[in-house]
């Protein structure tokens, strides 16, 4: 089974705990949106990439299109 770019940003912030803490979350909250809603909320997006180095097309393609972020570059 693969891992979603929303679980590498876990990883990569140091677990859901030490994410949660960073954007002002609770691990909770981390553990909602990664168990029961699958996804990363829209407003968190931008605050995730910065602290977890996962980018935000990845994290979100369905707002932040992979080929708009490749023009951009």
């Amino acid at each position: 089974m693969s891992v979603s770019a929303f679980e590498r940003a876990i990883i990569q912030a140091g677990g859901q705990t030490s994410l949660g803490r960073k954007i002002g979350k609770s691990q909770g909250q981390i553990s909602i949106w990664l168990n029961r809603d699958k996804k990363l909320p829209a407003e968190f997006v931008i605050a995730v990439e910065k602290v977890s180095g996962v980018p935000r097309h990845e994290l979100r393609p369905d707002i932040y299109p992979p080929d708009e972020y490749k023009k951009a570059g």
